[in-house]
């Protein structure tokens, strides 16, 4: 197997292997969170912290936010180069460019200071480092079996189908989650492991909850469907731009928090702390934005809201959201997109009922399709999303306003962002996905690996070299194919020297030269064997 790769039933072991791997650490995961909340909040039921939290004294609810900041800060600082904790990007971006591997320290490390952050009150869900962690395992065994890149990202898959299965009870959405958002296309060889690590993800998760749905919505009578049609489409227009302003408010949180910390020379370890106490600030007067968000989740779908208490905690929960992502502790974006989603569809719902009474159905319904287009939005999946909504809730009759309102704003948003928060992450960060395999295949290739050395029977001319270094035309052998392309479009030579600084005072030394032949070949090998892969 590892001389020659697993063969087929080998490699559908291997994902069955993975994916109970996976789903016992999402399982796991979920219950450490329960366990930690009940020892730090002394809450019963998890699922009912922020009602808890209203009973407790404030000097708590302030302080265990940022103590648990304080640990994340100190966890990150210590396991991670950069202190920041890993999540869904960095998954996408494996299974991208580093062949379906991901950090394993740093995973592991970032999935620790997760789960103290989400059990000490940060406003985040538990989607992201549950993904990073199934990535590690799934990386272990790639590393252990020497998976080539189409074999690594298809475990990667596969664990990233069981992870997110286990964690929602949603095999379907598990299943479209890892083709749709992480893998990036639907190839065929890769539907059968991928649906297999996702039913037994599945099947751990159903062995300690049963079949429960995460909310029960109440039930809907017959959509009245084309009086209401343009009231779900402009639904998901609204939600896409909540959603818009949910993604830029954290990317505006993360630069202010940057400069803060550059120009007062904060500790980074001492970032989430800060960021803790902010958010233990908020929760003395409004709890609800503790944690998942379950409990406020479940009272928009279910109509237990006023108008204005939806429209307050729905600005408010960005505002956590954004004030623990702009502090690095750690978690994911899938449940508040959840939470800030049913809040807004529950406003508009209310809104809409009210203007027309007699032809409109129930403003809870707005909250399930509110809640399926926010987080598609968010997430840049709008298959996968509208699968894990209707998992979640069981509500199937409400199919249409959930898929009308989840197009619309998934339409809208893509155009305001890089099509997805992840993507955006990562497109700030100077990795280009979002453009597809054209853009970000040019990264993977360091023109050092390309250049023909300067000593290689069929090298450059040194005289030519000179001259062209002479005028400026140089490159670094770090650099890369994104970087060496244009300058071949711009000067028009047929090689460029690659140099490397030679010291303060001295000239550049010549090691190679780049041939625009060679970049181009290897560029085009990239892209025939990511089409291959993609329609395989």
């Amino acid at each position: 197997m590892r001389s020659r790769g697993p063969s087929q039933v080998q490699f559908w072991f291997i994902a069955l292997v993975i994916g109970i791997a996976a789903g016992f650490a999402a399982l796991g995961f979920r219950l450490a969170i329960d366990m930690l909340q009940r020892t730090v909040y002394g809450v019963d039921d998890p699922h009912r912290l922020h009602s808890y939290a209203e009973t407790l004294h404030w000097g708590w609810v302030l302080a265990i936010p940022a103590i648990g900041g304080l640990v994340v800060g100190l966890i990150l600082h210590r396991f991670t180069e950069d202190g920041r904790a890993r999540s869904v990007a960095d998954v996408i971006e494996g299974a991208a460019i580093k062949d379906g591997r991901v950090e394993h320290k740093a995973g592991l490390a970032s999935a620790l200071a997760s789960l103290i952050t989400l059990s000490t009150g940060g406003s985040t869900g538990r989607e992201g480092p549950v993904v990073h962690m199934a990535a590690v395992i799934s990386s272990w065994v790639s590393d252990r079996i020497r998976a080539n890149g189409i074999t690594g990202r298809d475990l990667l898959g596969c664990a990233v189908a069981a992870a997110v299965s286990a964690s929602f009870n949603a095999p379907i959405a598990g299943a479209l989650f890892a083709l749709e958002v992480v893998l990036r296309h639907f190839a065929v060889h890769a539907f059968a492991p991928i649906t297999i690590a996702a039913v037994s993800g599945t099947v751990i998760n159903r062995l300690e909850f049963g079949g429960v749905t995460e909310f029960t919505p109440p039930q809907h009578g017959d959509l009245q469907f084309y009086f209401e049609l343009p009231a779900f489409l402009l639904l998901g227009l609204v939600c896409g731009l909540v959603a818009v302003v949910l993604m830029r408010s954290i990317f505006w949180a993360e630069d202010l928090a940057n400069r803060v910390q550059r120009r007062t020379r904060m500790p980074r370890w001492l970032r989430p702390a800060v960021a803790g106490l902010g958010l233990g600030a908020m929760a003395i007067y409004f709890p609800h934005i503790i944690g998942v968000g379950y409990e406020t989740t479940s009272a928009a779908l279910t109509g237990q809201l006023f108008f204005h208490e939806a429209v307050v905690f729905c600005i408010l929960k960005c505002i956590a959201v954004a004030l623990t992502m702009a502090g690095r502790m750690g978690g994911g974006m899938f449940s508040p997109s959840l939470m800030i989603g049913a809040l807004t569809g529950f406003a508009f719902g209310v809104v809409a009922t009210s203007l027309f009474p007699y032809i409109s159905g129930n403003d809870t319904l707005y909250a399930l399709a509110g809640m399926g287009a926010v987080a598609a939005a968010v997430l840049g999946a709008p298959i996968s999303t509208t699968m894990i909504v209707f998992e979640l809730t069981g509500d199937w009759q409400a199919g249409l306003a959930v898929m009308v309102a989840v197009s619309l704003s998934t339409a809208l948003a893509s155009r305001l962002v890089d099509r997805s928060f992840f993507l955006t992450q990562l497109e700030r960060r100077g990795i280009h996905i979002a453009a597809g395999p054209q853009a970000y295949l040019l990264s993977i290739f360091s023109v050092g690996a390309l250049m023909r050395p300067k000593d290689s029977p069929n090298a450059a001319s040194p005289e030519a070299c000179a001259e062209l270094i002479s005028q400026g035309v140089t490159l670094s052998p770090n650099a890369t194919l994104h970087e060496a392309l244009p300058q071949f479009e711009k000067w028009g030579y047929g090689f460029i020297p690659v140099v490397v600084p030679g010291g303060e005072g001295n000239e550049p030394d010549l090691v190679g030269a780049l041939f625009h032949v060679d970049a181009l070949r290897a560029y085009t090998r990239a892209l025939a064997t990511t089409a291959e892969e993609e329609h395989s």
